[in-house]
């Protein structure tokens, strides 16, 4: 399956898949410039790195851990966080919360 992705004045062919890299190159830092100019945010940059040490994938989140695709392109944007899903992650992966998640203030 071939999608085409259309933008003025360039035309990027990519295949199915390949859209986890747009999302998280081009959209996530729309969506953290946008939910950084609110004010206050909780970014979950950490929960990457976390992921990758004890070799945990989304695909185990999802499938293993009742965390859907949804929640997970929440976390990538850094949006807001229910507290049962923090909770589960921290199961998951073994580990507390401030090890995945950091507060940022309001520098204004």
């Amino acid at each position: 399956m071939l999608f085409i992705l259309y933008s003025h004045p360039y035309i990027i062919d990519f295949q199915y898949g390949d859209y986890i890299p747009l999302i998280y190159k081009i959209i996530t830092p729309i969506l953290f410039y946008v939910n950084r100019e609110v004010g206050d945010v909780i970014i979950y940059d950490k929960l990457w790195d976390v992921m990758k040490e004890k070799g945990v994938s989304t695909y185990y989140l999802r499938e293993k851990c009742g965390i859907d695709s949804k929640t997970v392109r929440r976390l990538r944007a850094n949006d807001n966080m229910e507290t049962k899903t923090l909770n589960k992650l921290c199961v998951a992966l073994d580990c507390r919360l401030e090890e995945i998640a950091e507060y940022i203030p309001d520098e204004s």
